[in-house]
């Protein structure tokens, strides 16, 4: 499962059963923490989720700002809730991406807006799965 955690909503994208392609599930309008957690691991046991990326957003050069301190609690509060593996994925520009692809699907500006941050999740997760895809390819390769 993706995570694009914004202020005000979460965005929700899973992946298919092999791990290749990932798929938009929803937005989540965030209410609490608590709540949020709640809503999130129904989702999990919903689509039998095995590991969970969560962007964390970073500044150009790399370096962590506070929006990216607060993901990373976040995140650390999130495995100890449902003791699953939790990874950050570098989320730079994912919502810059997410816009210029919505643009493209010539979507209003009220529609871009309901759909922008699980257009983003789904970027977050298959940027992951393509990379451990690499990953898995490359240690295929060498052995």
């Amino acid at each position: 499962m993706g995570l694009d955690l914004g202020s005000r909503t979460i965005g929700v994208a899973v992946s298919d059963e092999l791990g290749l392609t990932a798929q938009g599930v929803t937005t989540i309008r965030r209410k609490s923490r608590q709540e949020d957690l709640k809503e999130i691991v129904s989702l999990l046991s919903r689509f039998a989720v095995e590991e969970v990326v969560v962007g964390l957003p970073k500044n150009m050069d790399g370096s962590l700002r506070k929006q990216a301190e607060k993901t990373l609690e976040w995140a650390r509060v999130l495995q100890e809730r449902i003791q699953l593996p939790v990874a950050t994925w570098d989320e730079r520009l994912s919502t810059v991406e997410a816009s210029r692809v919505l643009l493209e699907a010539d979507l209003s500006r009220k529609k871009r807006k309901g759909v922008i941050d699980k257009v983003a999740a789904i970027l977050i997760l298959q940027g992951y799965l393509d990379q451990t895809r690499k990953k898995s390819d490359a240690s295929l390769i060498s052995e």
